[in-house]
């Protein structure tokens, strides 16, 4: 975690480090060995390797609209961890997520509405102090997009004993952050 917390450093002060990636296609051509599996939303301002300063074959990444977790991600989890020896699961929402506006607005769109439905839970967890439970109360999203991280966190550990059990012997980490879109800053669940 603490590479993940030095690029993101550097990617914040403009800092990042040169890479050269014609030179890491042929040194992961054999084989990779990620360290991490980040869960990010598919969000085009969120690109996980640029954030947090690194290369081809360091982590793995799985991004989905809202960061949502379900069998599909967790085998992937599984398998970066209990085949590849990834030692980090990060599960990471960002700030003014559409996704979760969706989610908080009940929007149906085709496929989307189940998707949607899996964010549910964290709309609903999220009790509103001022304004209205929709997306135009900014804070109100937050709150949801913190919530939906910290319940897919939950959903984790509770759906693959794979994954459990590795937590559980001190094997892997699992963490939940927010990445700022405004920023560029990323915040840690600890």
């Amino acid at each position: 975690m603490q590479k993940l917390k030095e690029g993101n450093v550097r990617f914040v002060e403009g800092k990042s480090t040169h890479k050269d990636y014609q030179a890491q296609v042929q040194e992961t051509s054999k084989g990779q060995y990620p360290f991490a599996i980040i869960l990010s939303c598919m969000d085009s301002r969120s690109p996980s390797e640029i954030i947090f300063d690194v290369g081809i074959g360091d982590i793995f990444n799985v991004r989905i609209a809202g960061n949502i977790v379900d069998e599909d991600v967790l085998g992937s989890m599984e398998f970066a961890c209990k085949v590849t020896g990834s030692k980090l699961i990060l599960v990471m929402g960002h700030t003014n997520c559409g996704a979760i506006k969706g989610a908080c607005d009940d929007v149906k769109l085709g496929n989307l509405t189940d998707l949607l439905k899996k964010i549910m839970p964290a709309v609903n967890a999220v009790p509103v102090e001022e304004g209205k439970r929709n997306s135009d109360n900014d804070d109100f999203v937050e709150k949801v997009s913190k919530e939906n991280v910290m319940l897919a966190l939950k959903y984790i550990r509770q759906n693959s004993p794979i994954l459990k059990e590795m937590l559980d012997n001190g094997e892997i980490m699992l963490v939940g952050s927010m990445y700022d879109v405004a920023t560029g800053k990323v915040t840690f669940y600890e």
